[in-house]
Order: C-alpha cells, then sequence, then structure tokens
C-alpha cells in the first residue's frame, strides 16, 4: 500500500505528470501548478481504427502497451524531466470511465513510477478530467459554471459550482451526440471519425434541405439522438439521390439546435456566469459558433477550449490530479480501473 505523508509533512505538489489512455488516445502530460502546461504528448490511434469504422476495445488495449513508453519518454524529456522522475512531485491517471482493457494499461503503468519514483499517486476520473480542461485556459472562471460535455461516449450538462463540486443536470438516454455523429457519418460513407466528417462536409450543404427531429425528452436536461439518427437512415433510403452534404448540413444543424438549447436553459436556471464545453464534439465549428452566440445574447461567459483540449489528452488528467493532489487525496497501489465509474461531487 501507498502510504500519504504525514499531516504537516506533506510535500507541496508542483509539477505533477499525467497519464490518459481511457480510449483510443494514448497521451502523457506535465502539468505545474494546476495550470502551466509544460508538456503534452498525445499519440492518436484513429488510422488503426478506422478501417473498422470505430474503436476496437482489444487493438486499443494492444496499442497503448505499445505507444505508452514512447509517449511518456516524449513527455518526459520536453519538461526536462527523465525516467528517473526528476522534478516530478505526483502521478494523475485515469481509472475510469472507459474501455477497461485500455484503462489498465494506464493504471498499471502509473501505479509502478509512484512506486519507482516514490512519489504520490491519484486516480483522476475522465469526466471530471474534462472539466478541469477549461481552467487551463482560463483559471478565473467565475462559478457557477455549466459544462456542456459532449463526446463519443457521454452527453452530459453538469453544474459546476467549484471545483470537485459538480451537480449531474441532464444526460443522454440513448446514444451520446459523438456516437450519433459517427453512425451517422459511416451510413454516409464519410469515413472514420464521425464527427470531424460531418463538420468538414457540412458547410456545403444547405441546413434547412431536410427537416430532421429535435428530440427532447421530458421537462429536464436529458438528449436523446437515437431517433434523429434513425431519421436520417429513413430519409435517405427513400430519397437516395439527396445531396449527402445537404444531409450531413440537417443533421448537424439538428444535434446542435438540441444541445444548444438545453444547455442554455440549464445556464439560466442555475444563474450560471458562464457556459463551457467539454469533449470531443466540442471541437465541432457550428457548435462553437452557436454556444458563443448564445451566451453573448444571454449576457453570461462562454468558454470553448482550444481544439487540443477537446479530445482526450492528458494535460487536463494532470489538471486534475494536481487539485486532488493538493487537497490531500492520495490513491493506494491497490487502485484499480473502472469502465463504469460515475461523476460524483466531492463534497
Amino acid at each position: 500500500m501507498c502510504a500519504a505523508p504525514a499531516p504537516g509533512h506533506r510535500a507541496a505538489i508542483h509539477r505533477v505528470l499525467g497519464i490518459e489512455t481511457s480510449c483510443d488516445e494514448t497521451a502523457a502530460a506535465v502539468v505545474d501548478g494546476g495550470t502551466t502546461i509544460v508538456s503534452s504528448v498525445v499519440s492518436s490511434q484513429i488510422d488503426l481504427h478506422a478501417r473498422y469504422g470505430g474503436v476496437v476495445p482489444e487493438l486499443a488495449g494492444r496499442a497503448h502497451v505499445e505507444l505508452l513508453t514512447p509517449v511518456l519518454a516524449d513527455a518526459l524529456e520536453q519538461a526536462g524531466s527523465d525516467h528517473t522522475g526528476r522534478g516530478i512531485d505526483g502521478i494523475a491517471v485515469t481509472h475510469g470511465p472507459g474501455l477497461i482493457g485500455s484503462l489498465l494499461v494506464g493504471v498499471a503503468e502509473a501505479k509502478a513510477l509512484s512506486m519507482a519514483w516514490g512519489v504520490p499517486l491519484v486516480g483522476v476520473n475522465h469526466l471530471e478530467s474534462h472539466l478541469f480542461a477549461s481552467l487551463l485556459e482560463q483559471p478565473d472562471l467565475g462559478w457557477p459554471l455549466v459544462v456542456l460535455l459532449v463526446s463519443g461516449g457521454h452527453t452530459l450538462l453538469i453544474e459546476v459550482t467549484a471545483p470537485g463540486e459538480y451537480r449531474l443536470m441532464g444526460g443522454t438516454i440513448d446514444d451520446a451526440a459523438g456516437e450519433a455523429f459517427d453512425k451517422v457519418a459511416r451510413f454516409l460513407g464519410l469515413g472514420y471519425p464521425g464527427g470531424p466528417a460531418i463538420d468538414a462536409l457540412a458547410p456545403q450543404g444547405d441546413p434547412t434541405a431536410f427537416s430532421f427531429p429535435r428530440s427532447m425528452p421530458g421537462d429536464g436536461y436529458d438528449f436523446s439522438f437515437s431517433g434523429l439518427k434513425t431519421s436520417v437512415v429513413n430519409r435517405v433510403r427513400k430519397e437516395p439521390g439527396a445531396q449527402t452534404a445537404d444531409v450531413a448540413a440537417s443533421f448537424q444543424e439538428a444535434v446542435v439546435d438540441v444541445l444548444v438549447t438545453r444547455a442554455r436553459r440549464a445556464a439560466a436556471d442555475v444563474g450560471a456566469r458562464a457556459l463551457c464545453l467539454a469533449g470531443g464534439v466540442a471541437a465541432n465549428s457550428l457548435l462553437r459558433t452557436r454556444v458563443s452566440q448564445a451566451c453573448a445574447d444571454d449576457g453570461i461567459g462562454a468558454f470553448l477550449p482550444s481544439r487540443a483540449l477537446c479530445t482526450d489528452n492528458a494535460a487536463m488528467v494532470a489538471a486534475a490530479g494536481h487539485w486532488r493532489l493538493t487537497r490531500g487525496d492520495r490513491s493506494h497501489l491497490d487502485l484499480g480501473a473502472d469502465a463504469n465509474l460515475r461523476l460524483v461531487s466531492t463534497v
């Protein structure tokens, strides 16, 4: 077991090494003080999975085994450190949610380095790390915030009243937005990943060409995209001559309409000072534009993380880890991976 330092004698935490292997990105980063990115290295597996039209869990896990060592070495070298961990005060690793085989690769490496270097270890929730991505580029964000976290596996609205203080307001009841993008893109023959492919093609089409449904289940903040995906498939089958760009533009318009409408209402209901985007779909051009417009109209701040921090990366893991390590959180060497880990408030 990894014992925590005695109270009053805890070493200061400055530089934290972050490790991220939750899905198909192998990433390592060093962050100083929780806000300064010293190094960030991401190795993508897109080419490996493209032929299958999606991430193959077994292949992803094997790729992490091959890629993690050189990725770590690169991140440490860029930070002026090396295999001895010189200058590293702590290690943060994503331990869920995600693909179990992929998560285990990162967790095992993080535990080994923690033991070898004699520095504290902390497991980080992948969803929480996405929330900290905003603080890396704008550490003076006001509270409360509403975060729209949109990715291939998640579509969540989260109220954040302070770091570590979260309330889940709503989520998808079926497909995540990113999953819908991938499925529609695959049906249209646009390849993988679907989000960037549709984002690139949509400006060439007419977003009003097709009136696809905007499903907003119930009176809360939940999402549903399965029916939209089915509607696209059925419409194209009935009209095989439909212009692919028009279909892509109309589909994207429907997704963004739902996301922005729900997020905007959530922000108003809690009196949020700002609306933040997070997750891979936060890189979508139309979504970024619409969120900026909505926030300007509503008189609240909008934070759109750089595209490099939208996708899975280890800098956000290190930032979340720094906050947790500074407040005294420690993980023992029996830390495991949890594919279904949920986001919970620390208070």
